[in-house]
């Protein structure tokens, strides 16, 4: 593990950008970017087009590791470059952005009101990869629908799972068990995750670190225990559907808490836009992410 990395990502100010739309939602990225689907033809197209707006994030002069400390990247990126370096490589080497890696292959039927993920496949070759190209963490997500005590607590049993397996590769993983913003037993399934969550990091060992990325909670500084837990290096918060005004507004009131935003992220970007336009609105869009996870 970088101890540069580990200190930044325990300590500085910022947030962590999410850039890890997998192939189901990546057309829906590229349509809200103002790319539609009669521009490609095919993965290798939709994916070339998605690399050059990720890389165009990240390559533009208002993405610094100042205010974004990390990156939370898609498979196919990391095994990309940007400006002739591995991805991972110029985040950290040019940016001083943390590199993350998506690890999940995305959710199970629901069950229980949750969504566990699928198994993943091939996973100690995807850590070990993931390992060589100076990735410093992973990412994996689950959602929880409703209070359901056994879905909810097979989803952090999952999740803690396949952590210890990502701790004892060397990275450090974020836990994402989303509790979906439209569930009309949010608060009570906040609860039961809380409870869950803090279950499972008391048993953690002090050798042993992890990332936790929540939706923005229906009382503020709800998860004041585990920002403060000695073995959870960060405790990020996810937009889940939120607008990006409603998610930096609930988050400012979360102290401790950083953002790790997607969508609310790249609203407003536009292939479209010259690169004046296109800088001047990301570099507003970081600002009022940053200042919202500065409290």
């Amino acid at each position: 593990m970088n101890q540069d990395q580990l200190q930044k990502m325990s300590n500085d100010a910022g947030f962590i950008a999410a850039l890890d739309q997998s192939g189901g939602s990546t057309p829906k990225a590229l349509l809200a970017y103002g790319v539609s689907e009669d521009e490609y033809s095919g993965d290798d197209e939709m994916f070339d087009k998605v690399h050059e707006m990720r890389s165009r994030i990240m390559t533009n002069s208002a993405f610094t590791g100042d205010r974004v400390i990390g990156a939370i990247l898609f498979e196919m990126t990391m095994d990309r470059q940007v400006e002739g370096q591995d991805t991972g490589d110029y985040l950290w080497n040019e940016k001083g952005v943390v590199p993350f890696i998506k690890v999940d292959k995305g959710l199970a039927d629901e069950e229980n009101g949750c969504q566990v993920m699928k198994p993943i496949p091939g996973l100690d070759d995807l850590l070990a990869r993931s390992v060589a190209k100076n990735m410093f963490g992973t990412k994996m997500r689950s959602v929880i629908k409703m209070a359901n005590q056994a879905g909810v607590d097979a989803v952090v049993a999952q999740q803690f799972e396949v952590g210890h397996q990502i701790i004892a590769a060397g990275l450090v993983p974020i836990i994402e068990p989303e509790v979906d913003i439209n569930s009309p037993e949010k608060a009570e399934a906040e609860a039961m995750l809380r409870a869950s969550l803090l279950e499972h990091a008391n048993q953690l060992s002090a050798d042993q670190h992890i990332m936790l990325k929540v939706t923005l909670p229906e009382e503020d500084n709800f998860y004041a225990d585990l920002i403060a837990h000695p073995q959870v290096v960060r405790v990020v918060a996810l937009s889940g559907g939120y607008s990006r005004d409603v998610a930096n507004e609930r988050l400012s009131r979360n102290n401790g808490m950083i953002a790790s935003f997607s969508r609310a992220l790249s609203e407003g970007l536009s292939a479209q836009q010259s690169d004046e336009d296109f800088t001047a609105t990301i570099d507003a869009t970081i600002q009022s992410i940053r200042d919202a996870s500065a409290t």
